[in-house]
């Protein structure tokens, strides 16, 4: 009895492997017929009622049976497994004749680029990078630079208040005075950051902004110096035609002040509407650092002189590019930026 229930296994069994269409099938198989609660192992538990003489050929069939089932899922396994493997490798095939997908790499913003060139042309002239916080204090960008308590650049009106005695800087002159109160001359210093005015925003004005200051100060230095870094710095950014003129101006922290102007590019100093017909436009303030500045910060103003200058990144930008709306450097169209 027990023989044929075995050869009905055996059969069943290498019915169900040749069947089998997948690893997972295979492996219900195995464990159907051959696992610890598999039906060849039900089988032999009746052995304990065979007698003596029957025991050892029942045992020698039942390991032929089981023989047979794991060689049969043994070969099956090896076939499903190079038949998925051909399946997949077809499925993932990469037609290498067919183009390639365009890989966008991002580039530096335009504002970042006129940045980055300012730097390097004061880092090759000896100058280093300061930086200071955007949260100030009325001394620092107000009194220490001359600006006394009646000045319109502290109106509410034109400065973000935190209280009566902090602000947020409205320019990074203010990481001059940090610097010199520090440091011993001399000193050659640029200082890049955003600041922030109350100013309405339009095609050339933004309530936030980045500048870059210009500080020197040493023995001997002049009005010369100061027209010197400003031309090298110019040429860098704009080629070696560039031509500057230099207006007298008021500034409380300098003594003497100037105004600077860049001859316009478009019409070469005949007057067009780019530069509202005057040849030339406006781009920054300068001047010999005022002496009463330099006392304060414990710089005896008898023995050193110092320049200094501050100008827009937004506005060097718009020139270099020939952009006429400062809100395209903040509006993130790709379709913008993607030119530079």
């Amino acid at each position: 009895m027990l023989h044929k229930n075995l050869e009905e296994l055996r059969d069943k069994a290498l019915d169900a492997v040749r069947n089998a269409r997948d690893a997972m099938t295979l492996e219900n198989i195995r464990v159907g017929f051959l696992g610890k609660k598999g039906e060849l192992t039900a089988i032999l538990k009746q052995m304990g009622s065979l007698s003596p003489e029957e025991r050892p050929s029942i045992g020698a069939f039942a390991n032929d049976v089981r023989a047979a089932v794991e060689g049969a899922l043994e070969k099956a396994s090896g076939t499903i497994a190079e038949k998925e493997l051909i399946k997949r490798l077809a499925d993932e095939t990469v037609d290498v004749t067919l183009p390639g997908k365009p890989f966008h790499t991002g580039r530096r913003h335009p504002m970042q680029t006129v940045l980055d060139d300012v730097v390097k042309i004061f880092l090759g002239m000896g100058f280093t990078v300061a930086e200071g916080p955007e949260i100030e204090t009325t001394y620092y960008c107000f009194d220490a630079l001359n600006t006394g308590p009646d000045h319109p650049a502290r109106d509410p009106q034109d400065t973000f208040y935190f209280d009566d005695e902090t602000i947020l800087r409205t320019q990074t002159s203010s990481v001059q005075i940090r610097v010199m109160e520090q440091a011993k001359p001399p000193i050659r210093i640029i200082s890049p950051g955003k600041t922030y005015r109350k100013d309405e925003i339009d095609a050339t004005h933004s309530a936030h902004f980045h500048q870059i200051e210009c500080l020197a100060v040493d023995k001997g230095l002049t009005m010369g110096d100061l027209k010197g870094a400003l031309q090298t710095m110019m040429e860098g950014l704009y080629g070696p035609d560039v031509k500057l003129r230099f207006r007298p101006h008021h500034f409380p922290y300098t003594e003497p002040s100037a105004e600077v102007d860049l001859q316009c590019f478009a019409c070469r100093g005949e007057g067009c509407r780019m530069c509202k017909f005057e040849g030339w436009i406006e781009m920054l303030g300068s001047g010999m650092v005022h002496p009463a500045v330099l006392d304060r910060c414990g710089i005896d103003a008898s023995v050193y002189s110092g320049f200094a200058f501050g100008v827009g990144i937004e506005r060097l930008t718009l020139m270099r590019y020939k952009i006429n709306d400062l809100r395209l450097l903040y509006e993130n169209d790709m379709r913008f930026l993607k030119q530079f």
